[in-house]
């Protein structure tokens, strides 16, 4: 009798639909293809735009030797001076993180304030306002001139870049709350800070990453701005771009715009992971609650 028209087979076999059961091994090979063509759907695209840029930077550099150094003078400069790059690197990496954080850390502290005491915003948000469209360029100088060639002016004015934009996030954040928990925290007369802890601040997460993301790139920005008007300094990416250009170097100056680019996609990545495994945590806590 044929497999689909046997009375003792199981209803839920694939014998009864005329369906010949699946080799061994089979799931397994589909469990692992899957995220082998995710990962290629995602690499590939990336790979074919990297090979289409350096070969418009190839035909350009071709055509304009002196507007555009050629890709294997540049990768030359990385793989003959590795070392001072690195160091350079390592100087602008310290100082963005420095900054990043001072300004990451006070911003996200005033928006608890501002989102709990209304006059503290009322008094703090126009002062902000004002410090974030004053050009930093500006400001750059005058850290300068108060706190000399070190690393410091360098780090306040990434922190000032940095600020506004965390600030804002953090504001939001606090602020999307899901008011029916903010109701039930109510009836059951919990304090303001446990309202903060167990509500307000698990809900800003999405947004504090959100807002980590924008600031990444803008403090190492902000580094690389305060190195190049800081001109006594003697280190950092911003300074090499800026001694390289003034001797015609065109080579050494893409090179080191390259190891920024790296470094931002690097900050953006770490960034990235942290968010997944936070995220996915806070979530998991707040389920076992």
């Amino acid at each position: 009798m044929p497999p689909e028209l046997r009375a003792d087979q199981d209803p839920g076999s694939s014998a009864l639909v005329g369906v010949a059961p699946a080799p061994e091994g089979a799931p397994g090979e589909d469990s692992r293809s899957g995220p082998l063509r995710r990962g290629a759907a995602v690499v590939l695209p990336a790979l074919v735009a990297l090979v289409v840029v350096g070969v418009v930077w190839q035909l350009l550099a071709t055509h304009n030797r002196y507007l555009l150094p050629r890709p294997a003078a540049t990768w030359s400069q990385l793989a003959h001076h590795p070392g001072l790059f690195a160091s350079d690197a390592r100087t602008t990496l310290v100082e963005a993180l420095l900054g990043l954080g001072i300004g990451f850390v006070a911003a996200v502290v005033l928006a608890v304030l501002m989102s709990q005491v209304r006059v503290v915003q009322r008094a703090v948000m126009p002062l902000a306002v004002v410090l974030n469209v004053t050009p930093v360029v500006a400001v750059a100088p005058a850290m300068v001139v108060a706190f000399g060639f070190g690393r410091t002016p360098k780090v306040i004015v990434t922190s000032i870049i940095v600020f506004f934009p965390a600030l804002i996030n953090a504001l939001t954040g606090l602020r999307s709350s899901d008011p029916r928990v903010l109701d039930v925290m109510a009836t059951l007369h919990a304090s303001r800070r446990e309202t903060l802890w167990r509500v307000q601040l698990p809900s800003a997460l999405p947004n504090l990453f959100a807002a980590a993301r924008v600031c990444l790139p803008l403090s190492v920005i902000g580094a690389v701005v305060a190195e190049f008007v800081a001109p006594g300094s003697s280190a950092g990416l911003g300074t090499l771009i800026t001694q390289a250009s003034s001797n015609n170097q065109l080579d050494r100056v893409y090179a080191a715009i390259i190891c920024l680019a790296a470094m931002g996609v690097a900050l953006t990545l770490v960034i990235a992971a942290l968010e997944r495994w936070l995220l996915a945590w806070s979530r998991h806590a707040r389920s076992d609650r």
